[in-house]
């Protein structure tokens, strides 16, 4: 059958789009169809026939099912790949199938999904600048989605890739400190990725583990639930997996504690004031029997859940929002940086912010506001698309989730020049700080949870059997109860290297090799020379000491199944 579509030829190019809705959709390849293109030119108009690709998604708005047609024209315009990512850099086509960013009409599979490019950290030459700074980062919502995208048969869109938390969504299984909020860890060997210098390329771990708080010794928590049930929330049923996960939660809570309920679509409204867990069946009632339904006006919501929470302020309790949205803010102010401007001081009198990104696929999602929500609002960020990691978030480290032992923890590690050559930061670089910043009190770093462990891993080259101080490892916080500030540090020597990456620890060499495939995923120009068959068989070596580890074993699936999404290998499926 021929579909007939009048064009000028200014349009060629460009994506048309009949239905035009924020709603989320399910991937379908493409169908090659002819349309009818109307050419003007020098002021005669001609037609000729040409074939373009078609995507029908089907998408519910309000409950309603609505098809959307999606027209993708043979002739590209140069800039007609870019998808709205904030600034994703251009990517070769090479025939693999990405997420988004890319010039490959099948790389295209989830409508509106938003993610940010912040670069890729450079090797550095101590004699130039010996400090490396960050503010820690606990958030894992990059790996889960990563998953989310490869689980659906694609690889995901390299500015979606954030390596700190690839590798921070493992237990790598660092000891508690005996004193302090942290214990410093460090080890490292020579790197089985990438090129060889003469110098050759070493790994290097700095670990920070959290001092662990017993759920009968954490504080009391006031949690105010501050619940997206606009229209895109009842696309596969993420209403649905937002309600597990809360019952989840609040089966987890002691009666002492309290729970208020706000829910926003086009409007915000107060669902249940702040209550005692005493009364848990009516707390489960109020949120089983949310709907879904309009548009998005996450200002509105989070206004009215911070106003609720400012009364829940007590210095004997810990007080914090949750936001469980897909991340979709159509009203009101829409953008971060708008939205906590209107809840910045909430912010100062010590309400911290958790924030849920929710999606069973990844259609509709917007992973920049998520995630900058959570870094501004003193909190952290993670994505669930199924019951497990609401469980490991709401469950397994529930003290982690609720009770903070340290704010604005920043890392500062000085190289000696002469040991070290060049050092890389692999990842962290939305989380940057200047090295004249780590002891100013005023510079806002990262908030870290009980329990909560954080791993920066450095790509190194070493003068040629020069021994020595590698260099001096330094952590800053400030105590949340006392606001004393605490600095710690440890110098680590080369003598203290393995001497082969397989005689490393176990979870040295599971660091390496999660960061090593989130480095590929993300096209960084230094992993250029590795592959994903190399990542997929060291993940492999690697499980065979993890023999009980369920993260582990889906790491490797994963590995394997990137590799043969780019590949088409299906041996690796």
């Amino acid at each position: 059958m021929r579909s007939f579509m009048k064009l000028s030829a200014v349009l060629v190019g460009l994506l048309l789009v009949s239905t035009i809705a924020m709603a989320c959709g399910s991937p379908n390849r493409p169908e090659v169809v002819e349309v009818e293109k109307i050419v003007e030119v020098a002021g005669e108009t001609t037609t000729e026939i040409v074939e373009v690709e078609k995507i029908v998604t089907e998408t519910v708005i309000e409950g309603v099912l609505v098809e959307t047609e999606k027209i993708l024209l043979a002739t590209p315009t140069p800039d007609s790949g870019a998808s709205p990512n904030y600034g994703l850099p251009d990517v070769k086509d090479d025939g693999r199938r990405y997420a988004r960013g890319t010039r490959s009409n099948y790389s295209v599979p989830y409508d509106a999904t938003f993610f940010q490019n912040y670069g890729v950290n450079p090797f550095v030459d101590p004699y130039r600048d010996a400090l490396s700074t960050f503010a820690v980062d606990v958030d894992t919502a990059s790996y889960t989605v990563a998953r989310r995208f490869i689980t659906d048969g694609y690889l995901p869109d390299p500015a979606s890739v954030r390596v700190e938390e690839f590798v921070n969504y493992f237990d790598l299984g660092y000891a508690a400190p005996a004193t302090n909020a942290f214990a410093i860890h460090i080890d490292g060997a020579p790197s089985p990725f990438g090129p060889s210098g003469d110098r050759g390329h070493w790994l290097l771990r700095v670990g920070l583990q959290g001092a662990e708080v017993l759920r009968n010794e954490r504080k009391d928590a006031s949690l105010v639930f501050v619940i997206d049930v606009s229209g895109s929330m009842g696309c596969e049923d993420r209403l649905g997996l937002v309600k597990e996960s809360l019952r989840l939660l609040v089966d987890e809570l002691r009666p002492s504690d309290r729970v208020g309920i706000v829910t926003y679509g086009s409007r915000a409204r107060v669902v249940m004031e702040p209550t005692s867990l005493r009364h848990r069946s009516d707390i489960l009632r109020q949120i089983d029997s949310l709907t879904p339904g309009g548009s998005t006006n996450a200002e509105a919501g989070l206004m009215l859940g911070y106003e609720m929470a400012l009364d829940e302020v007590d210095g004997d309790r810990t007080t914090r929002v949750i936001l469980l949205s897909d991340g979709v803010a159509n009203v009101g102010l829409t953008s971060p940086d708008g939205i906590l401007r209107q809840i910045g001081s909430a912010v100062d009198e010590g309400i911290d912010l958790t924030t849920i990104g929710v999606g069973v696929g990844m259609g509709n999602y917007n992973d920049v506001l998520m995630e900058q929500l959570a870094d501004r609002g003193n909190g952290t960020y993670h994505y669930v698309d199924r019951l497990y990691d609401a469980r490991r978030i709401f469950s397994e480290s529930l003290s982690g989730t609720l009770q903070v032992i340290a704010r604005d923890a920043k890392v500062q590690v000085e190289f000696n020049p002469a040991v070290v050559a060049a050092y890389r930061l692999i990842g962290y670089e939305n989380r940057d700080v200047a090295g004249r910043d780590f002891r100013n009190n005023y510079v806002d770093a990262g908030e870290v949870g009980a329990g909560h462990s954080v791993t920066a891993l450095y790509e190194i080259e070493l003068w040629d059997k020069e021994p020595g101080a590698i260099g001096t490892v330094s952590v800053r916080y400030q105590d949340p109860d006392t606001n004393r500030v605490v600095e710690l540090a440890r110098e680590f020597f080369r003598r203290e290297m393995a001497g082969r990456f397989e005689d490393a620890d176990p979870r040295f060499q599971l660091a390496a090799t999660v960061a090593e495939y989130a480095e590929l995923l993300r096209h960084n120009y230094w992993a250029r020379g590795g592959d994903l068959k190399q990542v997929a068989d060291m993940a492999v070596l690697v499980e065979d000491r993890f023999p009980y580890d369920a993260d582990v074993s889906e790491f490797v699936d994963l590995a394997s199944r990137a590799y043969a999404i780019e590949s088409g290998d299906r041996r690796y499926r």
